[in-house]
């Protein structure tokens, strides 16, 4: 039984694996300072109050908060009696190759997604997450990756408008009804869901021309569904994208040691 973390910069989701499907996932918000005792009381207050009884005998996880690490070691050690293959550490083996400049730093989280990106659609393709930042991972057609585009989160840039210009209001994304806005929600709302959806368009065509091949573009990540409704932005959304990745990851590094 399969323990996977995603501990991303906003929230970590933790889900269990039984070998055919996930059978419980959980969501919480990413603490630092969260101590290993923390983790499990949490856990296994929800796993109880879920019925949910399984001996789990292997963890993984992925972290794009380097401090987190350290306490879900513990944690697996402590309450499961296993070491947790850490998805960009020693002694994790991933499936496809990582081919960018020499001496760069993937976030681990875009190393999983191109991991389950090849697994489930093959090679070509732009992944693209909806995170606290948004990013853009470009798979080769052998499953590697090879480089892709960071820009700064939907929620994210309406919270830097909010906290930089004091008559703005804090808002929540959504589709205007129309691009011209007539009040300021309308506005801040309209310039960043059609300043989104020509970023991603624009972005995904200059990929696809430096390319020179077809490429399926992946979303993942909670908005995305929100900026396919706009358009056919995507050949495919896959919520599960970054769990997928961490269950390939698992069992490839299983055959390998």
């Amino acid at each position: 039984m399969l323990l996977a973390i995603d501990c991303g910069n906003t929230n970590t989701v933790f889900s269990i694996w039984d070998g055919e499907r996930f059978i419980a996932t959980w969501r919480t918000s990413t603490e630092w300072q969260r101590t290993a005792d923390q983790y499990y009381v949490w856990l296994s207050t929800l796993m109880h109050f879920q019925k949910i009884e399984v001996d789990i005998t292997e963890v993984i996880v992925s972290s794009t908060v380097p401090r987190v690490v350290f306490n879900l070691r513990v944690f697996a050690d402590r309450y499961f009696n296993t070491r947790p293959i850490v998805v960009g550490k020693d002694g994790c083996v991933l499936p496809v190759d990582v081919r960018v400049d020499e001496g760069t730093a993937v976030g681990p989280d875009r190393l999983v997604n191109t991991v389950a990106g090849y697994n489930l659609y093959g090679g070509d393709l732009i992944v693209v997450d909806f995170g606290t930042a948004t990013t853009f991972d470009v798979v080769d057609s052998d499953g590697a990756y090879i480089g892709g585009v960071i820009a700064p989160g939907v929620n994210l840039s309406l919270e830097a408008l909010h906290q930089a210009a004091a008559a703005l209001p804090h808002v929540d994304i959504s589709r205007p009804q129309n691009v011209i806005g007539t009040n300021t929600v309308a506005c801040m709302q309209s310039g960043v869901f059609w300043g989104y959806i020509g970023l991603i368009k624009e972005i995904c065509a200059r990929i696809k021309a430096e390319h020179g091949r077809e490429m399926k573009v992946i979303s993942t990540g909670g908005l995305a569904p929100l900026f396919q409704q706009a358009d056919a932005l995507f050949d495919e959304f896959n919520d599960d994208l970054t769990m997928h990745g961490l269950v390939v990851i698992n069992e490839h590094n299983r055959k390998h040691t």
